[in-house]
């Protein structure tokens, strides 16, 4: 089990940044994947990065050259820096753990709102 907090949303204008935490109950050290999600009002959930154990990562084309996500292993927690705000990325923010140990476990935190005004 993982338990994930995530915190940092909030208002912002457009040009703005914010960094977004998502703490973990327990080690990362061997959680596979660990990634931000994204869900706007009326859209689906879809991903905005994610980062594996190895520290590679990836990124939607929404936000590459904007967004940057880093995973702390010592302090359990992965981060999402967001610069260049647009108003595009208003969304709830979630955070995604992922691991497999016999079979894929996967673990989502409450969410965190960021709105980004005009």
């Amino acid at each position: 089990q993982v338990q994930l907090v995530e915190s940092g949303g909030g208002l912002v204008q457009a040009g703005g940044s914010l960094r977004l935490s998502c703490a973990a109950s327990r080690s990362i050290f061997s959680i596979d994947e660990m990634g931000w999600y994204r869900q706007a009002p009326g859209k689906q959930r879809e991903l905005v990065a994610r980062v594996t154990s190895g520290g590679s990562t990836n990124y939607a084309d929404s936000v590459k050259g904007r967004f940057t996500i880093s995973r702390d292993n010592a302090k359990k927690t992965v981060y999402l820096q967001m610069n260049n705000l647009k108003p595009e990325d208003t969304a709830v923010y979630y955070c995604n753990a992922m691991y497999y140990s016999g079979n894929y476990h996967v673990y989502w935190g409450q969410g965190t709102q960021v709105t980004v005004s005009s």
